[in-house]
């Protein structure tokens, strides 16, 4: 049973930035590639970045100059380093455990708000 749980979330002024977390449990993390994705009010949710297990990133266009994405398998853990920040990245940040050989592998945690206003 796999168990991830975001974390870092919160209110934050433009232009600012926030560090989210995401602690995995129950699985082989390091085989696994993780990613961060986001849901706005009304809107679908979207990819921001994931990451493999080796290390290589993959951005949405529109993030990739601000935010930042990282692994620690030592820990199981995934990050998000978000710059810069602006009020439409306000959204509900997932975490995300995935296989690129194994669609059956996907797991989601709960999610963190991230609000950017002044």
């Amino acid at each position: 049973q796999v168990q991830l749980v975001e974390s870092g979330g919160g209110l934050v002024q433009p232009g600012g930035s926030l560090r989210l977390s995401c602690a995995a449990s129950g699985s082989i993390f390091s085989a696994n590639a993780m990613g961060w994705y986001r849901q706005a009010p009304g809107k679908q949710r979207e990819l921001v970045a994931s990451i493999l297990g080796g290390g290589t990133t993959n951005y949405a266009d529109s993030m990739k100059e601000r935010f930042t994405i990282s692994r620690d398998n030592a820990k199981n853990m995934v990050y998000l380093q978000m710059n810069s920040l602006k009020p439409e990245d306000t959204a509900v940040y997932y975490c995300r455990m995935f296989s690129i050989f194994n669609p059956t592998t996907n797991y989601w945690g709960q999610g963190t708000q991230v609000t950017v206003s002044s």
